[in-house]
Protein backbone atom coordinates (compact mmCIF):
# COMPACT_ATOMS: atom_id res chain seq x y z
CA UNK A 1 0.00 0.00 0.00
CA UNK A 2 1.23 3.37 -1.08
CA UNK A 3 0.97 6.55 1.77
CA UNK A 4 0.67 9.97 0.61
CA UNK A 5 2.70 12.66 3.26
CA UNK A 6 -0.63 13.71 4.46
CA UNK A 7 -1.65 10.35 5.46
CA UNK A 8 -0.82 9.82 9.45
CA UNK A 9 2.21 7.42 10.30
CA UNK A 10 1.28 3.64 10.42
CA UNK A 11 1.65 2.54 13.45
CA UNK A 12 4.61 0.29 13.40
CA UNK A 13 6.28 2.85 11.28
CA UNK A 14 9.72 3.79 12.86
CA UNK A 15 10.30 6.03 10.29
CA UNK A 16 9.15 9.64 10.58
CA UNK A 17 9.15 12.64 8.91
CA UNK A 18 10.90 14.54 11.64
CA UNK A 19 13.41 11.87 12.25
CA UNK A 20 15.41 13.87 9.01
CA UNK A 21 14.90 16.08 6.78
CA UNK A 22 14.48 15.62 3.17
CA UNK A 23 17.59 16.87 1.27
CA UNK A 24 17.00 18.56 -2.21
CA UNK A 25 17.39 14.93 -4.45
CA UNK A 26 14.41 13.84 -2.15
CA UNK A 27 12.55 16.51 -2.31
CA UNK A 28 12.75 16.92 -6.04
CA UNK A 29 12.09 12.93 -6.19
CA UNK A 30 8.60 13.75 -4.17
CA UNK A 31 7.61 17.21 -6.46
CA UNK A 32 8.50 14.58 -9.80
CA UNK A 33 5.94 12.43 -8.00
CA UNK A 34 3.17 14.58 -6.87
CA UNK A 35 3.18 16.23 -10.67
CA UNK A 36 3.10 12.73 -12.34
CA UNK A 37 -0.08 11.57 -10.27
CA UNK A 38 -1.84 15.32 -11.06
CA UNK A 39 -0.83 14.71 -14.84
CA UNK A 40 -2.21 11.36 -14.32
CA UNK A 41 -5.83 12.49 -12.66
CA UNK A 42 -6.20 15.04 -15.43
CA UNK A 43 -5.54 12.47 -18.06
CA UNK A 44 -8.39 10.31 -16.62
CA UNK A 45 -11.16 13.12 -16.54
CA UNK A 46 -10.65 13.34 -19.97
CA UNK A 47 -12.78 13.38 -22.18
CA UNK A 48 -15.13 15.62 -20.07
CA UNK A 49 -19.02 15.34 -20.34
CA UNK A 50 -19.19 18.88 -21.48
CA UNK A 51 -17.20 19.60 -24.57
CA UNK A 52 -15.74 23.20 -25.06
CA UNK A 53 -18.06 25.63 -26.80
CA UNK A 54 -16.47 27.94 -29.22
CA UNK A 55 -16.67 31.71 -29.02
CA UNK A 56 -19.64 32.67 -31.38
CA UNK A 57 -19.75 36.02 -31.33
CA UNK A 58 -22.99 38.28 -31.35
CA UNK A 59 -24.23 39.74 -34.23
CA UNK A 60 -23.75 43.77 -34.45
CA UNK A 61 -27.23 45.67 -33.55
CA UNK A 62 -28.99 47.44 -36.73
Amino acid sequence: MSQDRKDPPLKDDKKTTQDKPEDAREREKRKQHESENQDQALEETFPASDPVSPFVPAKAPD
